[in-house]
């Protein structure tokens, strides 16, 4: 049996709240940087949506481990550069990223950091050619230096190219923002790869024949237009053990590759920094183990040549080998300025993906659709609360101001806490999580309903207000408990189960049903307890807590039962 209202201290649960509200809003308004408001999702604050679409060589369907690698690098390189409040989710075959705010041309550019490779330099020539055109080399025997047409070069060091051709500025001309295929072109893309490395990547290319050789590079130069606007089909698709033809350093140079000697995966770390000694950016670049003896083996043997850096067929820098480089650690030195040397390290470190991808769909929402979709979801959740208030004044009087205040507690509670879990965790409030706000509102309310009837029902058997809260509350608790034990648990699988948006819904409602158990347990609970203590007339007026017709209807059998000689139900 309950103990009474009497052994209850109701002072000692809601001090106990009120620490714990203090706390949260202490938190709040003195620790971090950001707004004392919840972060928003891009459907509430506007802000980017991109689907990158995976493609395999072969045209099949893309591995699972290979997508979810792919994912989880990309989410590392989101980090890394810094975009904020960004999600990176699987949809089948595509990688959905979601930027809010103004960061989405960030977001933009991450299809394009696909496949990276390390590839020799045989020759190169400007995209508009001069009139005396040089005749590329043999492979076995390259120049010791680049032809004076290329661009004044940079230079890789140990421990230590003309500027990188930033992927985000459409590096490589052809491989920049791929045209969607229509879904009956399997054929004729195919078709496409085969005549694009039938003439891009040659054998010839490399072939000891000058004429043959001479007459190979005439053809892909020509064949290499280097227009950011045109789709290069061999994105994703060129062979690694052929040589390969590219554009690069914004795509005003061509550049004819050896094959690839060195994969991007080999890479362990990249990083710009400002070289105070000589007064310039440089990029710092670090190799696994095997790619530390391939790299110094290359550079060993390819002193003062060229090693190209090739990411999605793009020629991202192109640096010349200063001397034998044998410890893995290298410097790239260049005319850098801060942020070229930071896009070519970003390229470098986080590159070099199991899969390519295009951008198949960039959705941006602006502010002002943001803005009204966030008052939209503030009159909705308002209507709700109205309805809700004019209910339990109308059905319960002063218990539902009760109902009122709880709610209004409820709501502070929720705020602080999703304003700090967007400080730690980076976690944003979008429209479906205001829908499973507002949802709770009738989970919370639902608690005080099954509280307020089982007083109600104890009232009924003819007990007094005083004496119904503690067996009340003993009853209702048990039905709260298992409710909302139901309605987390869905909430639980929902989010296990859920993806992209719907895991914002599953959050926020399951976040509101925790919550609810703490107002009802040291708010409203203990404010019930102490007006049935209450000696004020308003208070104690069954009338004026909805409970008259009630305890009418008990003060009726109370006295049906002592006319009739049944024993009464006992007080407590």
């Amino acid at each position: 049996m309950a103990a009474p209202a009497g052994h209850l201290r109701p002072g000692r649960y809601l001090a106990f709240f009120a620490l714990i509200v203090v706390a949260l809003y202490a938190l709040v308004f003195f620790t971090g940087s950001g707004k004392p408001t919840p972060k928003l999702g891009i459907d509430l604050q506007g802000g980017t949506r991109v689907t990158l679409s995976a493609r395999n060589p072969d045209g099949g369907d893309p591995p699972r481990e290979s997508l979810e690698q792919a994912r989880s690098i990309i989410e590392r390189r989101v980090n890394g550069i810094g975009v904020g409040g960004t999600e990176v989710v699987l949809d089948g075959s595509n990688v959905v990223i979601t930027v809010p705010g103004e960061q989405g041309d960030q977001a933009k550019s991450l299809g394009k950091t696909a496949k990276l490779g390390f590839r020799k330099v045989v020759t190169s020539q400007p995209v508009t050619p001069v009139p005396q055109s040089s005749t590329p080399p043999a492979s076995g025997a390259p120049s010791s230096a680049p032809p004076s047409s290329a661009p004044p070069a940079s230079s890789v060091a140990p421990g230590a190219s003309a500027p990188p051709s930033s992927p985000a500025n459409g590096g490589g001309g052809a491989a920049a923002a791929p045209q969607q295929q229509p879904p009956d072109s399997d054929a004729q893309t195919k078709k496409e790869i085969e005549e694009a490395r039938s003439v891009r990547q040659n054998p010839d290319l490399m072939s000891t024949d000058q004429a043959k050789l001479s007459a190979a590079a005439e053809k892909a130069f020509a064949s290499l237009k280097c227009d950011p606007k045109v789709s290069d089909p061999l994105v994703g698709n060129d062979l690694t053990d052929k040589p390969l033809v590219a554009c690069g350093d914004k795509n005003t140079m061509k550049y004819l590759l050896e094959p690839e000697f060195l994969p991007g995966t080999e890479i362990s770390d990249a990083s710009s920094s400002y070289n105070t000694q000589n007064s310039q950016w440089v990029v710092n670049l670090n190799f696994k183990g095997d790619g530390s003896r391939i790299w110094g083996d290359f550079t060993s043997k390819n002193t003062q040549k060229q090693a190209a850096f090739v990411l999605d067929t793009q020629v991202v820098s192109a640096p010349t080998i200063q001397s034998a480089i044998l410890g893995g650690q290298t410097e790239i030195t260049g005319r850098f300025s801060q942020a070229e040397a930071k896009d070519l390290a970003d390229v470098l470190k986080y590159g070099s993906l199991p899969l390519s991808f295009e951008s198949s769909d960039a959705t941006t929402v602006s502010a002002t659709l943001g803005l009204a979709s966030l008052q939209a979801g503030l009159i909705a959740g308002g209507i709700g609360l109205l309805i809700v208030f004019i209910y339990c004044l109308f059905y319960y009087r002063l218990l539902g101001v009760l109902t009122i205040l709880s709610l209004g507690l409820s709501f502070s509670l929720v705020y602080a806490v999703l304003v700090l879990l967007g400080r730690w965790i980076g976690y944003t409030l979008d429209l479906a999580g205001v829908a499973g706000l507002i949802i709770a509102i009738g989970i919370t309310a639902d608690s005080f309903v099954i509280y307020f009837e089982r007083l109600k029902d104890e009232i009924r058997e003819g007990r007094t207000f005083r004496s119904a809260v503690p067996r009340g509350w003993s009853r209702a608790q048990r039905t709260i408990l298992a409710s909302d034990a139901v309605s987390f648990l869905a909430a639980a699988i929902l989010y296990w189960l859920a993806v992209g948006d719907v895991k914002g819904f599953a959050f926020t409602l399951g976040m509101s049903t925790v919550l609810d158990l703490v107002v009802v347990y040291l708010v409203t609970h203990p404010l019930v307890a102490m007006i049935s203590r209450s000696k004020s007339k308003v208070l104690s007026n069954p009338k004026n807590l909805g409970l008259g017709a009630v305890q009418q209807l008990g003060s009726e059998r109370k006295a049906a039962s002592a006319a009739t000689g049944r024993p009464n139900v006992k007080e407590a």
